[in-house]
């Protein structure tokens, strides 16, 4: 995997600033480069290790402002659906993989990007719902978060009522996926690398940060996103 190691450390730098730029993000823009890369159950297990890793030192500073009567639905409803979302990455074929990894991302994507209100995911039932749905994505594609950007679009909350309790989210379903779907695959020196590419992409994220408009930089990385989707459905569809 020693020729992977310059991509993989690329895309985990990008995956890292977009994440502390915007306070999401790793997966939609890692995830479908991962998945190109290293295959679909390799690519998700490694957004699954390294989203959570950002979300734990991302909580540190926010742990204060989680909402427990909103998480704890939220949580228990994803830790129901992981399972499920582990199986189906285990029994697809890789091309049937990559397409519904790529679609999932695009139409979560699409989603988000149209703001959709949805009276299914307000109150306790909306979060069920959300927390289910994302604990599916998240073991099956390795991007959770949509369905939690919903759920708090339809909640009314503010970004900084958001980005606490996403990374909270983000701590638990992770862990979660983990658990499920294992650690991947690395050398020593591609887990380094790895260590390495999310420090700095930290580092460049809160610096940009400073200078760039949030509407700005939430564009930017749902394209982003949106071109990653859409090529693993383009793959998938080129290689059944």
């Amino acid at each position: 995997m020693t020729t992977t190691l310059i991509p993989l450390t690329g895309i985990v730098l990008l995956g890292a600033s977009v994440q502390w730029l915007t306070g999401m993000g790793f997966a939609l823009v890692a995830v479908p480069a991962l998945i190109l890369l290293l295959g679909p159950a390799e690519g998700v297990a490694l957004a699954n290790c390294a989203a959570g890793a950002i979300s734990v030192v991302g909580l540190a500073g926010g742990w204060r402002r989680v909402r427990p009567a909103a998480m704890v639905p939220l949580c228990a409803a994803a830790a129901c659906t992981v399972p499920a979302g582990t199986w189906l990455t285990r029994r697809l074929p890789a091309p049937l993989l990559l397409l519904t990894m790529g679609a999932l991302v695009t139409a979560a994507v699409l989603l988000v990007m149209r703001g959709a209100r949805l009276p299914a995911l307000r109150g306790r039932g909306g979060a069920l719902t959300a927390g289910a749905v994302g604990g599916f994505m998240n073991s099956a594609a390795g991007v959770g978060g949509p369905p939690i950007s919903l759920y708090a679009l339809n909640a009314g909350w503010t970004v900084r009522e958001f980005v606490p309790n996403a990374q909270f989210y983000g701590v638990i379903v992770n862990a979660f996926s983990v658990t499920a779907n294992g650690v991947p695959d690395l050398s020593g020196t591609e887990w380094a690398a790895v260590g390495a590419a999310m420090v700095v992409g930290g580092l460049i994220g809160r610096a940009v940060g400073d200078h760039l408009p949030e509407r700005h930089a939430r564009r930017v990385v749902l394209l982003l996103a949106l071109t990653g989707g859409v090529t693993a459905v383009a793959k998938g569809l080129w290689t059944l």
